[in-house]
């Protein structure tokens, strides 16, 4: 199934489940785990049995944020993916959804730590779900730092720009709670269930239209860059051939016989 050291992929039916794998570090980004997760996004890309993919991390955390140590690849352990980065100088930004949307619909599924690079990270998932304890944050400016991953132009875009900008300039931690009532994650649940609750939903759009669910990520994702006016035309251009295609007529041929559909992508 592919994956790193620091990457774990495994599948669950037709969801692809990729898992930040290294526990001791509280998942922090190292080369390893960067170049585990683009190559995850590509793979769901390319493999049309994959309808939907959830982002998790092992140990009951989410993602620190970057290890800058194990980035520079310091030691062994990210000297063999070095020609990774050479050939690809991008594939970091890549992998973190900063330069690349799946086109498949992606769940994160977050415990424990979700802050700094692990709520960047965040930004470029489609639907959040979020244990009850977990704290989120962006922790830059604290540190002297920038947020560099996408968050001053991708968070006030997702939540309120009041709420955007004092998560950005004080750089505090929120927790689940808080997280959810600004719009940042979508459902709190039970400590330990985020990554049950994650596939369930998962589970849900697998059984939708295929062609249908990744139309409707396309035309949500490229409309809110238009104005109103453009978006609801470029909506139409994206929407009308999903109505001429074979799983439209099987969607609606299954729900006349009362039996679920058998759709095929064509």
């Amino acid at each position: 199934m592919g994956g790193t050291e620091h990457l774990t992929v495994q599948r669950e039916g037709a969801t692809l489940v990729l898992t930040l794998n290294r526990p001791e570090s509280k998942n922090a980004l190292s080369l390893p785990m960067l170049v585990g997760l683009y190559d995850g996004w590509l793979a769901a890309d390319e493999d049309e049995e994959v309808r939907s993919v959830v982002l998790t991390g092992a140990g009951g955390c989410f993602c620190a944020g970057m290890d800058l140590k194990a980035l520079a690849g310091d030691g062994m352990e990210g000297e063999q993916y070095r020609d990774r980065m050479t050939a690809d100088p991008d594939l970091h930004w890549k992998a973190m959804l900063r330069h690349h949307r799946p086109r498949k619909p992606v769940i994160a599924a977050v415990e424990g730590h979700c802050v700094a690079g692990g709520t960047e990270i965040l930004q470029g998932t489609d639907i959040r779900i979020a244990g009850e304890s977990t704290t989120f944050g962006l922790f830059e400016v604290r540190r002297g730092l920038f947020p560099i991953g996408g968050s001053t132009v991708r968070l006030p875009r997702q939540i309120a720009r009041t709420h955007a900008l004092e998560m950005l300039l004080t750089g505090r931690p929120y927790d689940a709670g808080e997280a959810a009532r600004i719009g940042l994650i979508g459902r709190v649940v039970p400590d330990g269930t985020a990554l049950e609750a994650a596939l369930a939903v998962a589970e849900q759009i697998n059984a939708c239209g295929p062609l249908a669910v990744e139309a409707v990520k396309a035309s949500v994702y490229e409309s809110a860059e238009m104005t109103e006016t453009d978006g609801l035309a470029a909506e139409l251009k994206r929407g009308w051939p999903v109505f001429a295609t074979a799983d439209a007529k099987e969607g609606a041929r299954a729900f006349a016989e009362k039996r679920p559909p058998v759709y095929r992508r064509a």
